[in-house]
């Protein structure tokens, strides 16, 4: 992509673990609450690349999506006990406020980070644990209609509502990832669901690579790495996104260590 990329929430974990990845080959303007400091900038990615602000500000999201060609946005309350004032404002409305800047601009490509929080509520007692081992068949696969688990999931699926209307409405294409259980170096160690779950670093990157890359009109995939322990189904992100992860859960005990040592 020639044009530059607008990354919202840039400091926050999910996009210090995209810009490592896959820094170099994009030329990024960066969105966040704080200025970043140099560690926290790719390569080439100088303080005038980023935009401190309020996502709901609709004049600096106006700016600074001005000449892009994609948006990914991160930028909101990732508290999975976050108040309703604090969901409605950071990530309903400034969701809304991007994704209308979005449109207005230009942009080609949304990619929003959604949750797997949107689905939470079809971890039932009689599914779980059952349903985070290998012999459970169960799979979601983003054809089913949310049920979130909390008000930061229910602000996270508004978000997907959101996406499938400017989608209609105005021809912006919108992936939505329901992003995983992210760490770094190993899945969550004595976590079972985040086993499951887990989102390397690697894959992470990866992903949003594909989603920047690929063509698509209005999807919604799982973001998680291809673990053999998983209720999740990666088959729609490896089918229109070419999404080909390299890391698995299975690969390490249950602390957290690699099986190889």
């Amino acid at each position: 992509m020639d044009e530059p990329v607008l990354l919202t929430g840039a400091g926050g974990r999910v996009g210090q673990a995209i810009l490592d990845g896959i820094g170099e080959p994009y030329d990024w303007r960066l969105f966040d609450r704080e200025p970043l400091s140099a560690e926290e900038r790719p390569p080439g990615v100088s303080r005038e690349d980023v935009v401190v602000g309020d996502v709901t500000d609709e004049s600096t999201v106006a700016e600074a999506v001005d000449g892009c060609g994609a948006v990914i946005h991160l930028a909101g309350d990732p508290r999975k006990t976050a108040p309703w004032d604090s969901v409605l404002r950071n990530n309903i409305d400034g969701t809304q406020v991007v994704m209308n800047a979005s449109v207005e601009a230009g942009v080609e490509k949304f990619v929003f980070a959604s949750s797997n929080h949107v689905v939470g509520a079809y971890e039932t007692d009689d599914r779980t644990p059952g349903m985070y081992r290998t012999s459970d068949e169960f799979r979601l696969d983003g054809t089913e209609l949310p049920r979130p688990g909390n008000l930061y999931g229910v602000s996270k699926a508004t978000g997907e509502f959101l996406g499938r209307y400017y989608h209609d409405e105005h021809d912006l294409s919108v992936v939505c990832v329901r992003i995983g259980n992210l760490t770094r170096e190993h899945p969550p160690p004595e976590y079972e669901r985040g086993h499951a779950m887990w989102l390397s670093h690697r894959d992470c990157a990866h992903l949003f690579d594909r989603c920047l890359r690929a063509d698509y009109g209005f999807e919604i995939v799982y973001g998680i790495s291809d673990n053999d322990r998983k209720y999740y189904s990666i088959d729609r992100a490896r089918e229109v996104l070419g999404y080909d992860p390299q890391d698995n859960s299975s690969e390490y005990r249950f602390d957290g260590t690699p099986k190889g040592e």
